[in-house]
């Protein structure tokens, strides 16, 4: 399939549908949400209510085989607000988490139920990241050991950081099986978040995001039935046999997760700094000084110029690397990572120009460019930050095993 940018029918369909909703229903309610530091269920409601949020449409929208139309509705909703955008598009971290990892009949039975009904919607959490074990997750501490008597597994330890932590009914938990394996002795688990001996954390108070929940989660000897094990037991017990024998055993399963979900996190980013930059370009035709608009200075047209070419190069990283991913092709010089990193790095830098536009009233919060600022932050850190992007793009393009 060659890679093209022309949206087809379908995918302008969706861009003017999520578009509409960001527009009058999400940025309306943005700057509320983010002082209250809630989970927007009103708006998740809403969203599912119309069908924009659910099993049926994320399904539908990752069975497109040119992978753009994922990008474009994160690209708009991240336009609309990003601490409303993540909460609802949150819960895919951990639906591709299960979809990774997990037979046909888990993918049936859990990917629903991470989502919700339209009357009940739920959201789910990802469980990777641990509070001594970030990007290194050969450090993680999290054990699941198994119980055959009773075909359980016995899980313990703490996660940090997870998305919709604290709200979510669903979570996928990646735990260690075999210490001596270090990372490759690791695998995923998928539970309620009911379960006993799971326990959330306070919700953590956050630079940016601040719509989006975010806690730690701690596991004390949880059970969970033999099936929660993701892939089921057998293809563990190979794949573990491999690892000890020395062979390859086809990668870690958190990274799997995440080579799946950075263009989306890129797209979201790209969001986030096309609404700074729609947002200072408008300013800057209307604020006059020294009897001129500013955009007739060279200095913040030129500005205005460099954050469109920026963006632009950014979304075309995006849309090349979920290409890639939906017709399977190799991301041989870690294009994933390519678009994750370049993105991150244009949310934060256009926000921040954003504001130098805008003055000193873009430094408050009555001006909407101080709040993406501070969402933009998190696309350098969270989901491998820019320094582990740019370790992973440097081992592709040199095939070394770079430290």
């Amino acid at each position: 399939m060659t890679f093209s940018m022309e949206p087809t029918d379908e995918q302008r369909e969706l861009q003017d549908w999520a578009h509409a909703f960001a527009e009058e229903v999400i940025r309306p309610a943005a700057r509320e949400w983010d002082e209250r530091e809630e989970t927007p269920w009103p708006i998740i409601q809403e969203a599912a209510k119309i069908g924009l949020y659910g099993y049926e449409i994320m399904a539908t929208l990752r069975q497109d085989d040119t992978g753009q139309s994922y990008p474009i509705l994160c690209e708009e909703l991240f336009w609309g607000d990003a601490g409303i955008g993540l909460s609802i598009m949150g819960t895919g971290l951990a639906a591709a988490g299960i979809a990774s990892a997990g037979t046909t009949d888990q993918i049936i039975e859990w990917v629903p139920r991470c989502y919700g009904t339209e009357a009940e919607p739920a959201v789910g959490g990802f469980c990777s990241s641990e509070p001594e074990a970030g990007s290194d997750v050969g450090n993680m501490r999290t054990r699941a050991r198994y119980d055959e008597a009773t075909d359980e597994w016995v899980i313990s330890g703490q996660k940090a950081w997870v998305t919709n932590g604290g709200v979510a009914s669903v979570l996928v938990v990646q735990a260690v099986v075999d210490p001596e394996l270090g990372s490759r002795g690791q695998a995923a688990f998928v539970m309620e978040a009911g379960t006993p001996g799971i326990e959330a954390g306070p919700r953590l108070k956050k630079h940016g995001l601040r719509a989006s929940a975010t806690a730690d989660i701690f596991f004390d000897d949880v059970r969970v039935p033999g099936s929660a094990l993701l892939g089921g037991k057998e293809k563990l017990d190979e794949k573990l046999a491999r690892a000890r024998e020395g062979e390859r055993t086809g990668g870690q399963a958190a990274m799997a997760t995440f080579e799946r979900t950075r263009p989306t996190v890129g797209a979201m980013a790209v969001g986030i700094a096309r609404a700074a930059h729609e947002y200072a370009l408008e300013y800057a035709k209307g604020r006059v000084v020294f009897g001129r608009p500013i955009i007739e200075n060279q200095a913040i047209s030129f500005l205005l110029a460099d954050m469109a070419v920026e963006i632009d190069a950014s979304r075309l990283l995006v849309r090349r690397a979920a290409w890639l991913g939906a017709t399977r092709q190799p991301m041989a010089r870690a294009e994933g990572s390519m678009s994750k990193l370049k993105a991150g790095r244009t949310a934060v830098w256009a926000t921040e120009r954003a504001i130098q536009i805008l003055g000193g009233v873009g430094y408050t919060r009555e001006y909407p460019v101080e709040r993406m600022h501070r969402d933009a932050k998190i696309y350098d850190i969270f989901e491998g930050t820019e320094q582990i992007q740019q370790l992973v793009i440097a081992r592709a393009i040199s095939g070394l095993r770079l430290p």
